[in-house]
């Protein structure tokens, strides 16, 4: 179940941001949100690992302030695709 629940988070990033220009970004609540609409602050950790698993595999950029991090930064961070 968590390899399902990872799946459908990588998928809800990589949607959104499909929909976005080049070099946006998104916020890790906006793929929360489309995993629960009701509680969305539930599945922010598994959002946040689907994240990790994607930059790790070079699909997207976790990035503070516009500059990308590790995968393993804290704090408010964005995702956007990677160039």
């Amino acid at each position: 179940m968590a390899d399902e629940r990872n799946a459908a988070g990588e998928a809800a990033i990589l949607a959104l941001l499909s929909t976005r220009r080049q070099g946006a970004s998104i916020c890790p609540s906006e793929a929360a949100r489309v995993l629960s609409d009701q509680d969305w602050r539930d599945p922010m950790e598994r959002g946040r690992e689907s994240g990790r698993r994607l930059s790790e595999d070079g699909k997207i950029e976790i990035t503070k302030g516009g500059v990308p991090v590790s995968a393993d930064a804290s704090g408010p961070i964005r995702y956007r695709l990677s160039s």
